[in-house]
């Protein structure tokens, strides 16, 4: 046995401006990782503030109660005998970075700004931080007074540089910087150094981490070395969801791995690591040619080891973690399994820190409202657990939603009774409403245990649509009835919108009702897909306080409702999966019950591809038109593809507007249309395109139809 090291990363629930919560769960995680014997400690990007902070990053504030709230950790005894790698903002020469404050016995011994800022899709750090441009070059950092007080150091370097203890050499490298090309982990490798840190604030995306953990790997396959990544968890005040996995990996192995969703504030991953096996991994002539030749990097020393030199000190549960063992397979959910838990502990979060006493939902009868209480009914689940597990946080706040006093014995152990506490559900039917669609959001309701009420809104809808007859001297009808397309169109949306207006009155009232104070949180459930096709009516049942499936398809959400059947055992979920989707707004004859697919002129599964193509693959309608030609062209003629890239664009165009008002959804796919945070597009569009869609026809004119000729060679073949 060589050099031991015991090392811990964490993934910590954060939230934005809660420097006091912030700052018990990082003092929590040093104490938790000194008692399992590590002597370097890695939390989250931007711990102390919280990741999420935004415009807050601009304010003098918070800049100021981060120095404080590190003061209080230094004057504490909590960094001594330990390396801890903390994140907060830092104003150097009146520029404000993104850094990491490396501590040692209560002594700051570097600050290390990022280098290499993230800044597109949901990231906007450029925004209110500036990239260190100085690589492998450091200055004096003049420390507050706040800090002065406390350990009497006067300045610090600030910048580029490595730490080197008695026994190694540990580098930093930031979230994004593991993701650039030229990532700072090669050069700080090829200079000596064998511990990487690498502190994250990276959200959850349906089929993301396994991108993550490759990265992880590589970074140190060629190159050797021990890699340590921390991240945030926990939804900290926006739409994103961070999914924590704090992961060590050495020599482009995974050797510890924590748990993707959790409802824990505070989790350490740590592994005993010998070191020698990095120095045998790099004893390769050509590593070493290119290593004798590499740029300097400068070296903050301190007079401390990591390892702790005696072997019968080390934990045998730390031991799984020595190189030299099988290493570990890295743990990835299915997607289904992801949309399971992500958002539900998103809501969790939310729900607990809004202190609000549950949720409410109107239940249609379809496939997108019972997924949305499905994911409310596996927060309860997740609720369960952990309070089973006896972890204090969750029972405290259960206690605290639902009404009982905190010395009260109740314990959420049963999620059909805690749902019934703390979840509502409702439908709200019409004349144009199904018998089948009361019946399964009756019976939805039933089986995961919401408090559940069953009305008809005709009065109320009749009432406004004879108000305009009194007020115009004309009443519009359905088309069904001789309407016109505008008539029928308004008679549809009137019902949407009063339903929204009901979900809000029965949301404020309704723990009234049942004898309790507070309000309810409402929940929207339009997908992703209706969204970017804008198959929704603006300030309908799907404006909301927030959404957990707003960034999910309707492929995945079926795929999740496949699965919630069995493993939440509900067998009511087949009926959802073969029930044809319908809005319900227009009266039902013998020879039209109305169809979402229909009305949208796609479905769901195009929507997806149009989806992927507009925002992740940066296509426009032409290079939409040429890439379909290929996907689409063994069954679709050109002129076929041309009309559906055309109708796409011009309904997404014109619909665009509505993504202004999108209810704040959990972010879970790439092709998301949501233009608060993600997709920053014009609302305003010439939306028939005359230029883009006259050089498709041009062109689908000319392009010979494949879809033609394999249907006659398949007609000869049989």
């Amino acid at each position: 046995m060589g050099h031991l090291i015991t090392l811990a990363t964490c993934s910590l629930n954060q939230w934005a401006l809660d420097y006091q919560g912030n700052y018990e769960r990082i003092l929590a995680s040093i104490t938790i990782s000194k008692e399992r014997g590590a002597t370097l400690r890695v939390g989250p990007e931007l711990e102390i503030p919280g990741y999420g902070c935004l415009d807050h990053f601009l304010e003098g504030d918070t800049v100021l109660h981060s120095w404080e709230v590190l003061a209080k950790i230094l004057t504490s005894d909590a960094t001594m005998g330990i390396v801890c790698d903390i994140g907060m903002p830092v104003v150097h020469k009146n520029v404000i970075y993104n850094c990491r404050i490396i501590v040692h016995d209560c002594k700051i011994l570097l600050i290390r700004p990022k280098m290499w800022l993230a800044n597109d899709g949901n990231y906007r750090e450029l925004r209110y931080f500036t990239p260190w441009a100085k690589h492998r070059q450091w200055e004096d950092h003049y420390l507050p007074r706040i800090i002065q007080a406390v350990n009497k150091q006067i300045k610090v370097p600030f910048g580029d540089a490595v730490i080197s203890t008695m026994d190694t050499c540990i580098g930093v490298e930031l979230c994004e910087e593991l993701f650039t090309p030229a990532s700072p982990h090669i050069l700080m490798g090829l200079d000596g150094v064998e511990i990487f840190t690498n502190s994250s604030g990276s959200h959850h995306e349906l089929r993301k981490l396994y991108t993550r953990v490759e990265l992880i790997k590589e970074a140190t396959l060629k190159l050797g070395g021990i890699y340590l990544y921390a991240n945030q968890q926990g939804c900290d005040g926006d739409r994103l969801y961070y999914d924590g996995c704090a992961m060590i990996a050495v020599n482009g192995r995974v050797i510890a791995q924590g748990s993707q969703f959790s409802l824990t504030d505070v989790e350490v991953v740590t592994a005993t690591v010998d070191i020698e096996d990095v120095r045998a991994h790099r004893a390769k002539s050509s590593r070493s040619m290119q290593a004798a030749s590499s740029d300097r990097y400068y070296r903050v020393e301190v007079p401390f080891a990591l390892t702790n030199g005696k072997f019968d000190e080390v934990r045998e549960e730390d031991l799984v973690g020595l190189i030299g063992t099988k290493s570990m397979d890295v743990r990835y959910h299915a997607a289904e399994e992801e949309i399971a838990l992500g958002p539900a502990c998103w809501l969790w979060d939310y729900l607990r820190r809004s202190r609000t006493q549950g949720y409410f939902i109107p239940l249609s009868g379809g496939i997108d409202s019972c997924a949305t209480a499905v994911i409310v009914y596996s927060m309860c689940r997740l609720v369960s657990e952990a309070a089973l597990r006896g972890e204090q946080q969750v029972i405290v706040d259960a206690r605290r939603m639902t009404g009982e006093p905190d010395s009260s014995s109740y314990v959420p152990s049963d999620p059909r009774e805690f749902a019934n506490r703390i979840f509502h559900t409702c439908y709200m039917g019409t004349e144009n409403s199904s018998l089948e669609t009361r019946r399964r959001a009756k019976q939805l309701s039933e089986a995961i245990g919401s408090y559940h009420v069953d009305l008809n809104m005709d009065s109320v809808v009749t009432a406004v649509r004879s108000l305009f007859g009194y007020v115009t001297g004309v009443r519009p009808q359905f088309r069904s009835h001789g309407g016109s397309n505008a008539e029928n169109l308004a008679l549809q949306n009137i019902q949407a919108r009063l339903r929204m207006v009901l979900a809000y009155m029965f949301a404020q009232l309704l723990p009234w009702v049942r004898g309790k104070s507070g309000g309810l949180l409402v929940l929207g459930s339009a997908n992703v897909d209706e969204s970017l096709r804008g198959y929704l009516t603006k300030y309908d049942c799907s404006s909301a306080d927030v959404n957990p499936i707003g960034g999910i398809s309707k492929t995945d959400l079926k795929r999740f409702i496949a699965y919630a059947k069995d493993a939440f055992d509900l067998p009511i979920l087949t009926s959802f999966l073969e029930a044809v989707p319908t809005a319900e707004l227009e009266p039902i004859t013998e020879t039209y019950v109305q169809s979402d697919e229909a009305d949208m002129g796609m479905t769901y599964d195009e929507l997806s591809v149009f989806g992927r193509l507009r925002k992740v693959e940066k296509c426009g309608p032409y290079s939409t038109f040429t890439k379909l030609i290929h996907e689409w062209g063994a069954f679709l003629s050109p002129v076929q593809i041309a009309e559906k890239v055309k109708l796409f664009f011009f309904e997404h165009a014109r619909n665009r507007h509505k993504m202004t008002t999108l209810t704040p959804s959990y972010h879970a796919e790439s092709y998301s249309p949501d233009d608060n945070r993600f997709d920053l597009r014009p609302f305003l569009y010439p939306s028939r395109f005359p230029w883009q869609f006259k050089k498709i026809d041009e062109v689908a004119a000319v392009l010979p139809d494949r879809s033609t000729v394999i249907a006659v060679d398949k007609t000869k073949t049989e």
